[in-house]
């Protein structure tokens, strides 16, 4: 199977593409998305990589597919894998297929979840929350702006079974789509299922990292991985560091049906470029579940961006952003908005910027401070005034032993006030168990 990339729309190699099409995969792909950039993607419905970038990385997939005779399946399409992102990358496909004169069978796996639907998981008391959250109630599910369930293996390769050369999956589990073929083939879950954790993000298992290709040959007690660009390698080292990311434990991963074990895989360098990995073990689940992502709408953003050099104010910034954060709540009461209409954050960039109070640096070493302003209000107004308070309050405050007889601050850009819109926040992130792995995922059909 060959993975183009650890997110389509990241971009890629064509002369990696050109090669790996050579070692005659039987299965062309990417991973569409990812929770990693927060939830506004998901609340908002938007794709996190631009569409001229997805269209290019598409193109290229599906002249390879369709000349090869071979599937082109796409997860979590759209980078959060909802109605809206699902249909972009739809639309995307028949754009292309029109533009190159394409003929294929596609299927849409549909992802995002109705409240009626998740009402009913509630009632029937097969939901549970996940890291810490309370449990899932109807009020909750009313209030997300949109809800997708977590994909399988299973509607994959039902589509693959119904004869779809393309397929657009909604939310999927980042290993499941490569998991889907191999297993449909007659291959065991384990080495399916961990062929899938290498592929979901592209050339990561090699050195140099960077968005490109990966190939994986599927055995039944081990895999093999090698990157077709001649300037990139698999080790035993960056394979092994790869397998490690994105999980609470560094050898057990809970994936739809079951859990993939690696506490004994061997990796094992087969030349310079390629390394095998064995060992590894599959326990299905007593319990089918379905992880489910949720967001909904917590205010309106709005932020600016300054900076200082004045060593004077950085000899007592953490003062003077105290004095800061007290005359804005004056000054907003006094334009009719209390503090519990919105919320203030100053991220100072050269002392803590990072990790904030867990920062362990408590010295500040730079000539420079940068500063990122952000408010969150009820109202886009409300959270346009408070930071434009906020903005002239940081450039013109006066503090013990100032000099400099005008702005105490730098702004970049012009306008200095720059408007977000909604901001949301995850609300759910729970289990489901449905009666069977594709009642959650009705999938679509048409000829393009």
């Amino acid at each position: 199977m060959l993975s183009t990339s650890g997110i389509l729309g990241y971009g890629y190699a064509e002369e990696s593409l050109k090669i790996g099409m050579t070692w005659e995969p039987h299965v062309i792909g990417c991973d569409g998305g990812s929770t990693d950039p927060g939830p506004y993607y998901l609340g908002a419905g938007k794709s996190f990589t631009s569409r001229l970038s997805v269209k290019r990385d598409l193109r290229l997939m599906l002249l390879a597919a369709v000349a090869a005779r071979i599937p082109c399946i796409i997860g979590t399409s759209g980078g959060a894998g909802g109605e809206p992102h699902l249909q972009d990358t739809a639309a995307i496909v028949r754009e292309i297929a029109r533009e190159e004169g394409l003929s294929f069978r596609m299927a849409l796996i549909h992802a995002e979840q109705s409240a009626e639907t998740l009402i009913h998981y509630i009632d029937a008391g097969t939901t549970r929350p996940l890291a810490r959250m309370k449990p899932l109630d109807a009020e909750t599910v009313r209030r997300a702006e949109r809800i997708v369930g977590m994909m399988g293996p299973e509607p994959i390769a039902r589509a693959l079974d119904q004869g779809a050369q393309v397929i657009l999956a909604g939310r999927s589990s980042d290993p499941a789509q490569w998991a889907a073929p191999a297993i449909r083939a007659g291959l065991p879950p384990a080495p399916s299922w961990y062929a899938g954790k290498m592929l979901e993000c592209g050339a990561e298992p090699t050195v140099p990292k960077e968005p490109d290709n990966i190939f994986l040959r599927v055995r039944p007690d081990h895999i093999i991985c090698e990157p077709p660009n001649p300037i990139r390698r698999s080790t035993p080292l960056a394979v092994a560091n790869f397998a490690l990311h994105e999980n609470s434990s560094p050898i057990h991963h809970t994936e739809p049906g079951g859990m993939l074990d690696t506490t004994d895989c061997v990796f094992e360098a087969v030349s310079d470029r390629a390394v095998k990995i064995s060992g590894m073990t599959w326990t299905p689940a007593e319990t089918y579940t379905v992880k489910l992502e949720g967001v909904e709408r917590a205010g309106y953003r709005a932020i600016t961006i300054c900076g200082t050099r004045d060593p004077v104010l950085i000899s007592q910034i953490d003062d003077y952003l105290e004095t800061h954060r007290s005359k804005i709540a004056i000054k907003a009461a006094a334009f009719g908005v209390p503090a519990s209409d919105y919320t203030m954050v100053v991220r100072t960039y050269g002392k803590n910027g990072v990790m904030a109070g867990w920062e362990p640096e408590t010295e500040i070493r730079s000539h420079e401070l940068g500063f990122v302003i952000e408010v969150v209000g009820k109202t886009q107004d409300i959270a346009n005034a408070v930071v434009a308070m906020a903005r002239t309050s940081m450039l013109h405050a006066d503090f013990p032993g100032r000099l400099c007889k005008e702005g105490n601050m730098a702004f970049p850009f012009s306008p200095s006030d720059i408007e977000l819109g909604p901001m949301f926040r995850f609300s759910v992130f729970h289990v489901v168990a449905p009666r069977d792995p594709y009642e959650m995922f009705p999938i679509e059909y048409e000829t393009v």
